[in-house]
């Protein structure tokens, strides 16, 4: 695990280069606090910075082949490269190093662009041709390490790990663009290949790039998809689940390899708890876990942690937050984010991730990703539960059953069944919407516009953001079951854009800790993609098919518990003394003016709201902090320019 940085471009001095490429290294030093090297050819330069978890003496980037004229720079890891260097041993190549990074160079070498095929990995790369004077970028299939991308004077190419190290290229400027924010308003992340930076682009989960004579090529290599609708293979349930464990469990084991020691976040949630379960066998001398508690019941997992803890005889680290502390790391969670978060979940991740390093480790297992692939978000069962009542939508029983989906939320427990049958949209939506299933969420996030000054609503000119992502589906998926439809729009657009990066790698790489995710491992996802809809959300059961697989792995207190939303707590974190200076700082009626983004009356409002108690819903929660991060994020990146580019 690492990070990178570089370029290819004829309008850079070589005087400057070596310097330029130093400070794009130093600008993203967290994500490689271990070594540092560059490497400078001509008008290209790489630079890295490392993490040292795989080939400890003889991993070091950037990483050339004299031979080949291959050069690399590489940020993850490929978990199955003891498997293709024997592979390749056999065709006749010989190692110099035991690192990953050089099995990537040798897979180039024999498959071109098709060596990406061959991956079982987390990764994001650079590698430059000389001899053909390319450079292939690429990013793996799910998502989960991040890729940026910038032109640059003259045509020329910039790219690395975070923005703030393209933020060091010449002519480079950290300028607003409102079509992202709106986005983030309304889905939660900017739609790659947009970003939150004007002229800074996002590579794509699965998608390769290929820089040569000054044009890009950029195509996707793996996409998600699905059965379509009816003609799902049949699977019998006892074979579905041998099958889901021996993929699971072969993904722990892959995600195991290190040298260094592997431990694991532990939520106390089914998805973390099955991990830790397959994984503390395989950890020598025993498997450390690490969990976030929280002061107030209504978050708190701690005895659910504590449960699967002492099944498992883990060596167990619990890191406290409390709203004091999250407001204490906010504005470092939207520097590393490097955009506005709605919710505050990034920042005990944050905290989290200190915990581990404080501890002396740098690579833990999550369970990010099961949510996704096996049906678990109550938005799944919600939509499901929608298209019931649409189906009598004068019926005042039927609705009466979303209290029972959402027990964790009091405020619906007295509603009427008109106010849940109008709240959840059974009346509204067409059941032949493609977004069916997350307008009610895309609903209640656009309250947040509300918000919105005349100048940024005049910017957008009538933009709407979830008509671009309808735009952005791909033909098939109207033809897939409701619920793979569902499932399509959290892993391909939510998974990457918020849970991967705000609160997943960015939030972990901040402190040089590496999370390993075994349930986005790709094998899985196909295999997962290819269930009966029936064996992951059964009735109103979420993730059945891997409830059965824990069944026997995991004390019965977790594994059978109904999902709990990992959550914390939003404006009641800003309360205190530390909520009470960033919100003098960045959200006073002259502060919201003076950047132009937001209505000053309305955002006091809200605020002298919030400063009197914590504020209840959603739509204002996501508005209050979507606003005030939004205000850090200016302050910390941007030079302030709202003119609004065109869709990408």
């Amino acid at each position: 695990m690492c990070g990178f940085a570089g370029f290819v471009s004829t309008k850079i001095r070589p005087a400057e280069a070596s310097g330029l490429l130093h400070r794009m290294g130093e600008a993203i030093h967290h994500r490689g606090p271990d070594e540092r090297g560059v490497w400078l050819e001509g008008d290209v330069g790489l630079s890295h910075v490392r993490l040292s978890i795989v080939g400890l003496c003889d991993g070091q980037q950037p990483m050339t082949s004299a031979d080949s004229g291959l050069s690399i720079v590489f940020n993850g890891e490929i978990f199955n490269y003891v498997e293709l260097r024997e592979q390749l041993k056999a065709r006749g190549r010989r190692f110099a190093t035991g690192s990953d990074t050089e099995v990537i160079l040798a897979l180039y070498e024999m498959h071109g662009d098709d060596c990406l095929a061959h991956m079982n990995g987390d990764f994001a790369f650079a590698l430059w041709d000389a001899r053909k004077r390319r450079m292939l970028l690429a990013r793996d299939r799910m998502g989960v390490r991040p890729l940026f991308y910038t032109r640059t004077a003259g045509g020329g190419l910039g790219f690395a790990s975070e923005v703030k190290a393209l933020l060091e290229l010449p002519g480079v400027t950290a300028e607003l663009d409102p079509l992202a924010l709106d986005q983030i308003f309304t889905v939660w992340a900017p739609l790659a290949p947009r970003t939150m930076f004007k002229d800074v682009a996002e590579l794509e989960p699965g998608h390769r790039m290929v820089f040569e004579k000054g044009r890009l090529d950029i195509r996707p290599y793996w996409q998600l998809d699905f059965p379509d609708e009816g003609e799902e293979p049949p699977r019998r349930e006892d074979e579905a689940r041998e099958e889901v464990l021996a993929l699971l469990t072969d993904a722990v084991r892959l995600r195991m390899r290190a040298d260094v020691p592997v431990g694991a976040y532990l939520s106390g949630g089914l998805d973390s708890s099955l991990v830790c379960a397959l994984a503390a066998p395989m950890a020598a001398g025993g498997l450390n876990t690490f969990s976030v508690t929280f002061d107030s019941a209504e978050h708190d997992e701690s005895a659910f942690q504590r449960a699967v803890a002492e099944a498992l005889a883990t060596h167990h680290h619990a890191a406290a937050c409390g709203p004091d502390d999250i407001a204490r790391v906010f504005p470092q969670v939207v520097r590393f984010a490097e955009r506005p978060v709605l919710r505050t979940a990034p920042a005990p991740l944050y905290s989290l991730a200190e915990r581990v390093r404080e501890n002396g480790m740098k690579v833990v297992l999550t369970g990010e990703g099961a949510d996704e692939v096996f049906g678990g978000y109550d938005i799944f069962k919600e939509a499901k539960l929608r298209r019931f009542c649409a189906r009598q939508p004068h019926s005042h029983r039927r609705p009466l059953l979303f209290r029972r989906l959402y027990p964790y939320l009091p405020g619906l427990q007295t509603q009427t069944p008109d106010y849940l049958a109008a709240f959840f949209g059974i009346r509204q939506d067409s059941l032949d919407d493609p977004l069916h299933s997350h307008r009610p969420r895309l609903r209640s996030t656009a309250g947040t516009k509300l918000f919105y000054s005349a100048a940024l609503a005049a910017d957008l000119k009538g933009y709407d953001a979830a008509d671009d992502l309808v735009s952005r589906l791909p033909e098939r998926f109207r033809r897939w079951h409701p619920l793979h439809q569902a499932q399509y729009l959290e892993s391909r657009f939510l998974l990457p854009g918020y849970i991967l990066s705000s609160q997943g790698d960015r939030m972990a790489m901040a402190h040089g800790v590496e999370g390993r995710f075994p349930y986005l491992d790709h094998r899985l996802v196909e295999l997962a993609c290819r269930l009966p809809p029936a064996l992951k959300v059964k009735g109103l059961t979420e993730k059945h098919i891997l409830r059965e697989v824990a069944r026997d792995l995991l004390p019965p207190v977790v594994g059978n518990r109904p999902k709990q939303p990992y959550r914390a707590p939003d404006s009641a974190s800003f309360l205190g003394s530390q909520g009470i200076r960033l919100l003098d700082s960045h959200m006073t009626e002259k502060a919201i003016a003076a950047a132009g983004l937001f209505e000053p009356r309305a955002v006091e409002k809200l605020v002298r709201k919030a400063r009197t108690q914590p504020l209840t819903g959603f739509r204002d929660n996501a508005a209050f902090v979507g606003i005030l991060s939004t205000q850090i994020w200016l302050d910390t990146f941007s030079t302030g320019s709202t003119t609004a580019p065109q869709p990408v």
